[in-house]
């Protein structure tokens, strides 16, 4: 394993989850490519090597409120694909 695959961004899994839990009927997997990428690009980067330290270091406000910003970063990221996909 190289040491580039030993990090990870904490968003990325969190983005993951708030599209899941806003996938609609007909959502293809270009689109959520799209809205996954447009989503990470707005938020910070959050970067960790072991998942156990992530969560045993990250307080439960903090976790929240990553969790309402991913959410909120891929409702509007649905937005914008949307609004600019092309035909």
């Amino acid at each position: 394993m190289s040491f580039r695959d030993a990090i990870d961004n904490f968003y990325e899994r969190l983005v993951m989850d708030a599209i899941d839990a806003t996938r609609q009927p007909g959502d293809t997997a270009d689109f959520l490519t799209d809205v996954m990428c447009v989503a990470l690009n707005r938020l910070p980067p959050r970067y960790y090597r072991h998942t156990i330290d992530m969560m045993f270091y990250l307080a439960d406000e903090e976790l929240g409120g990553m969790k309402d910003k991913s959410l909120a970063a891929v409702q509007n990221a649905r937005d914008f694909v949307i609004e600019h996909q092309r035909e």
